[in-house]
């Protein structure tokens, strides 16, 4: 399943954040402001660019996909199964006992994962090992990361961004979700990362900037991306927390909140 039109991706990422706001309700917990931010890069990634099959999802010469921010598996669990990989009616067990869709995503149980994320700051590491087995083995798969804007406070983040230069790594995309909130407040006032760009640029990092809700700039991002050589890409996303549900945007309270039943009637009323 590709879809190349920007139309049919906007309406994919409508079906998404439902997905999203239907498991973080139905489960009464969970992160949704941070997933409802990345869902048009996610949507563009499992329904134009990566190259995956919900049939084996196993699959050795597929793409990887690591969601470093693994907390904002809704998006992720949202994704997959509006792709196949699962049942979309399986999105209302999320955090549910004995449910597979688990608060962060389990490679071990959950079709389509490509690795177990969660703990913060993680994710970049796992996805340079791939990128590095996939030039050893000479694959031609790529590997994409997604990390969240706080995320990259942690150090090993940038370990790891040393080790992807170094090993040249031209099959591994970084991007990062810019939404500039995390759990304590504005990234700046926790501990800024900022400028961003400067950073990755200084680890070797080929930038790119867009703006993460626009599907058009998402699409052209990773056709760039898949053109540079001998070094890794970093797209920085300028993104809205809770983008696409009115009382959620741009709101701190929202990144780790279930609605309740009002509130989950509005925000579908909206996505419709």
């Amino acid at each position: 399943m590709k879809i190349s039109e920007v139309k049919e991706l906007e309406s994919m990422a409508k079906e998404v954040r439902k997905g999203i706001i239907e498991a973080v309700y139905s489960g009464q917990s969970g992160h949704p402001g941070g997933s409802l931010s990345v869902a048009d890069i996610l949507t563009v990634l499992y329904f134009n660019e990566l190259n995956i099959d919900e049939k084996n999802p196993k699959w050795e010469d597929r793409d990887r996909m690591v969601l470093s921010k693994g907390h904002c598996s809704p998006a992720l669990y949202s994704c997959l199964a509006n792709r196949g990989f699962f049942p979309v009616e399986d999105l209302k067990t999320f955090r549910k006992l004995d449910s597979y869709l688990q608060g962060h995503p389990d490679m071990n149980k959950i079709p389509g994962v490509d690795m177990t994320t969660g703990s913060l700051g993680q994710g970049l590491s796992s996805a340079v090992g791939m990128a590095i087995a996939g030039k050893m083995d000479k694959k031609d798969y790529r590997v994409y990361c997604v990390l969240g804007d706080g995320e990259i406070e942690e150090g090993q983040v940038w370990e790891a961004a040393m080790s992807a230069k170094k090993y040249a790594l031209d099959n591994l995309c970084v991007i990062v979700d810019n939404n500039h909130l995390q759990i304590d407040g504005t990234i700046e006032e926790v501990m800024s990362p900022y400028p961003i760009d400067e950073k990755f640029k200084s680890f070797g990092f080929e930038i790119i900037k867009i703006d993460g809700h626009n599907m058009q700039e998402i699409l052209d991002a990773f056709d760039v991306a898949k053109h540079i050589k001998g070094k890794p890409v970093c797209i920085i996303a300028k993104t809205i927390k809770g983008k696409g549900v009115s009382y959620m945007e741009n709101q701190v309270g929202w990144h780790g909140k279930a609605p309740d039943e009002e509130q989950y009637k509005m925000a579908m009323d909206e996505l419709v």
